[in-house]
């Protein structure tokens, strides 16, 4: 066939079949659905592992032993032979109840590290990489988790310290609560910058040496310091206002400006050293 024939029966093609409207809609309207499907399909995948984890973090007796049972063992042994003791005009009860809250509630953020770097070390958190799932979800099912644990921890202290004559006005119990969920947030990420930064045989020492050292200069068993130099020292760090909160009762404010400044520096600065070692530690699979 000529070159002209060939031209002619393309043009009659082309008249004789002209695509609809719809029909160059049509792959438009696919891409735009399955678009539209990922960020659901992703949302699921997030909420089914939130339980997941929500699940497996509960059914771990041992964290639920360190973050619960030695702080009510702890509070009930001291507290219930000092309660009509008093520490900076605080009651002795109330002062150790906020003290073994924030240990509990430290050993249940922190050990969210001793998690991962189990599923660093079986590769799971390679194939979760390679799923929807995205860094965020992953690492905030760890912190929800972490916060769940110490919710249930602060709760428990609370009412062991009402079984010993703590009385707070509705205002004061909120307040102080969100004093100290505030004051666990540096310590969510230290947990987060241990997972990927340590093995599994250094998680042990690791958190149990990082949570007694902060619990002890932070004075959840009684204070360390009664010189300036070694107060000044121990404000530096936010366990020490961790236990602090424990100040509501007494009408005023239980944080200084300088306990605000404190948290978020420790929160910025493991932030970054965080997010470092994540880099690194992802880089490497």
């Amino acid at each position: 066939m000529s070159r002209p024939a060939r031209t002619a029966t393309a043009a009659h093609s082309k008249t004789a079949h002209p695509k609809t409207a719809n029909e160059r809609k049509a792959p438009v309207m696919a891409t735009a659905t399955t678009a539209a499907l990922i960020p659901a399909r992703a949302g699921r995948l997030h909420r089914s592992y939130l339980r997941y984890e929500v699940l497996r973090t509960f059914r771990n007796r041992r964290f639920l032993v360190f973050s619960l049972a030695f702080p009510l063992v702890l509070f009930f042994t001291i507290a219930s032979e000092n309660r009509h003791v008093h520490l900076d005009g605080i009651s002795f009860p109330l002062y150790y109840m906020t003290g073994m809250a924030s240990w509990g509630s430290l050993v249940a953020v922190i050990s969210s590290g001793g998690r991962i770097a189990g599923e660093r070390q079986i590769g799971w958190t390679r194939q979760i990489r390679i799923t929807p799932l995205g860094p965020g979800s992953y690492i905030g099912a760890k912190v929800i988790c972490a916060y769940l644990m110490a919710a249930l921890s602060i709760a428990a202290l609370y009412l062991a310290g009402s079984s010993l004559g703590v009385h707070l006005t509705a205002t004061q119990w909120l307040e102080m609560t969100g004093l100290l969920l505030v004051g666990l947030v540096p310590f969510a990420v230290l947990g987060i910058v241990l997972g990927h930064a340590i093995t599994v045989d250094a998680t042990g020492p690791a958190i149990g040496g990082a949570t007694t050292v902060l619990a002890l200069l932070g004075g959840s068993w009684g204070p360390l310091f009664h010189s300036a130099i070694g107060l000044d020292l121990v404000k530096c760090i936010p366990s020490y206002w961790l236990v602090q909160a424990g100040r509501i009762a007494l009408g005023g404010s239980a944080w200084t400006a300088q306990a605000w400044v404190v948290v978020a520096a420790w929160t910025i600065v493991l932030a970054v050293i965080g997010a470092r070692v994540y880099l690194r530690d992802t880089a490497r699979v």
